[in-house]
């Protein structure tokens, strides 16, 4: 099934399209039965590209699979193909939005290669796509255009035979200056000084679409072991593109160690016309603005690479689940974290986000996602896929989950697969029978709470007996989990228990040579569950996952300032009807049952946002601040500050200066995981972040009046460099 892979855009409509009909190709199988392999279409296609006129004209000659003599394919309806070898005819069936099909009969099935002329003009502008709260991505059905090329499945540039995969040449003509890029080995020979500069990409393993992106590019590229990498800019940046090779070639070491040989040629950045973050076969689409962060290369970028292995090279069966985004998220994301020992960190902020994010009624189980589209779907695809995959870890052991990616890997190489294939490689490598726990966790929605109950310490002759009860409280039946308590000592290193949960309730002791300090469930968040209430501090998360609630506008603020806190408003209500907005003179006092955000310094319900605060203090009258013990002042500086009050979130956010004010209402949804921020400027830039320190909750037992600080074991990563 052609599509891209928007790790951080959601899908684009027309993809939702091509999603419908990979489930309705899928739908006659029984639902535990595997689909067979796909067809393999092989395309020989030479494409001439006027990005002016926003033309492609392209003959293409295919070799289709044995065994039938009639075709559906699916064209830009604007192509007009017609059959110029081969024999056979070409009919027109019917047209869906910018889609045309047709079927192509054989007059000998035993002659399977034809070959179609065609061409036209595909140009669909950008497309904004709100994401609630503000929020907008940028996404394209297809383009040909001055700043460039974008073409993949859901473009339609090719004949698309549904439910097939492609083997490939491609040969692409462009005006000079200009260069193509796609999957696989290419970009072929250097152009010539002058005329049409030919790019040429091939790739024999076979693929679920074909990419074509085009534009003047600069091209920087190294060889290590066999593979290359590449930087293709749209402005020469030698610094730029060396630090990106450096990172290329050491992410592909660590994957290939870790899981098995990377699949392709090569792995390419690629500098995109908007701001994308686009992960396709052998390289990665991400925007001018993104490319340049300085943390990308640390964050996003082993992500992107990371996907080449999981769903571009073992594919997703759409029909059961996508599973990739959760592991790669598992084996991206959460490891560099981990490597960094702030693994718990993340795991606690993927855990706050699906309590913040997914409601009842947002929920789902995790067979029936497919893409992300929100905030919900985020936190459930990729945040409690991973969770599973932690969980999953912890049962089996570090040495079997690796032994169970490299089988999984090595067995479905560029096939189609679901939790189902998952399940049988770990099941290999660990000989356990996982069927239960993945059941459980994929097919189910909700999260485990849980209770600790009747703690006691018993002295013995030798020592210490602790002994206590482990509960799952929330309504629906209960999950298969196996909890891990830590008790800290006097002396010694703190031990760890694992609490196996195969039901509501497990009562759990043991002992101990050295008086206990603290006994702790859970205290790395090594379960998918909900936190309890004191495991994760208020955030900004909790403000803008909430389905209602009510922004306060200052109304003595000066006429610019009170226009600008109007309009940051009204962007986050858009798609959020739950939430109303007020001025703060007609609303005496702030309803309970519900979060609210305070907006601007002139807010006459301020006094109330910072009585008894803990972390910040603000000076009203000279619009000074202390936040994390840094002094801040309004000059400049745009502040947003959360707390937690009578048990509901709230934020302020306050600008100095209107202009700063466009940049908040932006760029403030996606920091969802942060209690405290500062910017600066009118961009605006943001030089502080930080999240307020947890506290004790019901699932930690102290064992005196004594509260050191007491740090969690050291956790060892998957893999390091």
């Amino acid at each position: 099934m052609p599509r891209r892979r928007p790790d951080a855009f959601p899908l684009a409509p027309i993809l939702a399209l091509w999603v419908a009909l990979w489930v309705a190709l899928a739908a006659p199988l029984a639902a535990e039965e595997a689909p067979a392999d796909p067809p393999v279409v092989e395309h020989r296609i030479e494409a001439r590209i006027d990005p002016v006129a926003g033309t492609i004209q392209v003959t293409d000659r295919l070799t289709l699979p044995p065994g039938r003599d009639d075709w559906d394919l699916i064209l830009h309806r604007e192509l007009s193909p017609r059959l110029i070898a081969g024999k056979g005819t070409l009919e027109s069936q019917e047209r869906d939005a910018h889609l045309e099909r047709f079927r192509l009969r054989l007059a000998d099935p035993a002659e399977r290669t034809v070959t179609l002329a065609y061409g036209g003009t595909i140009r669909h502008g950008l497309a904004a796509e709100s994401d609630g709260m503000g929020r907008e991505r940028q996404t394209s059905t297809g383009t040909i255009g001055p700043d460039g090329v974008f073409l993949d499945g859901a473009s339609a540039w090719y004949p698309l035979v549904p439910g097939s995969l492609q083997r490939f040449e491609l040969e692409v003509s462009l005006p000079d200056g200009w260069s193509a890029v796609s999957q696989g080995a290419g970009p072929g020979p250097s152009p010539g000084e002058s005329g049409p500069n030919p790019s040429t990409w091939s790739e024999t393993q076979p693929q679920d679409d074909i990419y074509l992106i085009a534009a003047p590019f600069t091209l920087y590229r190294e060889q290590a072991d066999g593979i290359e990498a590449q930087v293709w800019l749209r402005r020469p940046d030698p610094q730029l593109a060396k630090g990106y090779m450096a990172a290329t070639q050491d992410y592909l070491d660590l994957y290939a160690r870790l899981i098995g040989p990377y699949p392709y040629a090569k792995f390419a950045l690629v500098e995109n016309f908007w701001e994308s973050g686009y992960g396709m076969p052998s390289f990665t689409l991400l925007g001018p603005q993104v490319i340049r962060l300085p943390f990308i290369v640390q964050t996003s970028y082993p992500h992107e690479i990371l996907h080449n292995w999981w769903g571009n090279g073992v594919y997703v069966d759409y029909a059961r689940g996508n599973w990739s985004e959760g592991l790669t998220a598992y084996l991206a994301d959460h490891l560099m974290k981990e490597r960094q020992g702030q693994g718990a960190a993340y795991r606690r902020d993927s855990l706050s986000a699906y309590m913040d994010y997914v409601s009842a009624g947002k929920d789902f189980p995790l067979v029936a996602f497919k893409g992300r589209h929100g905030d919900a779907s985020q936190a459930v695809g990729y945040g409690k896929s991973a969770m599973l995959f932690h969980m999953l870890r912890r049962q089996i052991g570090d040495d079997a989950f690796r032994q169970g990616l490299q089988r999984f890997y090595r067995d479905n190489r560029f096939r189609h697969t679901s939790y189902d294939d998952l399940r049988l490689a770990f099941e290999s490598a660990s000989g356990a029978d996982l069927k239960p726990f993945f059941d459980a966790w994929t097919t189910r929605t909700g999260a485990p709470r849980l209770d600790l109950s009747d703690v006691r310490l018993e002295p013995q002759r030798t020592g210490f007996r602790v002994t206590g009860r482990l509960e799952q409280t929330q309504k629906g039946a209960p999950f298969p989990l196996l909890v891990p308590v830590v008790i800290h000592q006097e002396q010694g290193a703190p031990l760890e228990l694992r609490v196996e949960l195969t039901g509501r309730r497990a009562d759990f002791q043991t002992d101990l040579t050295s008086a206990p300090i603290r006994l702790a469930v859970d205290p790395a968040f090594d379960t998918f569950r909900e936190l309890a209430p004191g495991e994760s501090p208020v955030a900004l998360s909790g403000l803008f996952g909430s389905e209602r609630g009510l922004m306060v506008l200052p109304a003595g603020a000066d006429p610019d300032l009170l226009a600008g806190y109007r309009s940051l408003a009204e962007a986050w209500q858009t798609g959020h009807p739950g939430w109303s907005i007020a001025l703060d003179r007609d609303t005496r006092k702030l309803p309970a049952g519900r979060p609210i955000w305070l907006l601007g310094w002139e807010n006459s319900h301020l006094p109330e946002f910072t009585a008894g605060s803990r972390g910040f203090a603000l000076d009203l009258a000279a619009r000074h601040a202390t936040v994390a013990g840094e002094k801040i002042d309004q000059k400049g500086a745009s502040l947003v500050l959360t707390r937690e009050l009578a048990g509901r979130p709230l934020g302020w956010v306050a600008a100095g200066d209107p202009a700063a004010l466009p940049g908040l209402a932006r760029k403030l949804p996606h920091y969802g995981k942060y209690g405290y921020l500062v910017f600066q400027g009118t961009a605006p830039d943001n030089r502080l972040k930080g999240q307020w320190l947890p506290g004790d909750s019901d699932l930690v037992h102290w064992f005196g009046d004594a509260r050191p600080d007491l740090p969690l074991p050291p956790e060892p990563a998957l893999a390091n460099p």
